[in-house]
């Protein structure tokens, strides 16, 4: 729940389609997407997350082609 996350003074980040401002208390950062067809807006949405996701990675020096722990929940046959 974000306002549990809030109350706990963590960070919030999150996506949300042009126009919608529900969430501007809850969340200290709001990337918003164009709105368009509801079967199509995870397209839209996934990209600025796995843009982030990886940036965020690099930022923090890890490395983003043999993540940790990958092994565990992975297996190739």
């Amino acid at each position: 729940n974000i306002l549990e996350a809030k109350a706990r003074k963590a960070p919030v980040m999150a996506v949300a389609t042009e126009g919608d401002r529900s969430l501007e208390e809850a969340a200290d950062e709001i990337f918003f997407v164009p709105a368009t067809l509801e079967d199509l807006t995870p397209f839209l949405t996934v990209v600025p997350l796995q843009l982030f996701a990886y940036f965020f990675a690099r930022t923090l020096g890890c490395n983003i082609d043999q993540p940790r722990n990958l092994a565990k929940s992975v297996t190739v046959e």
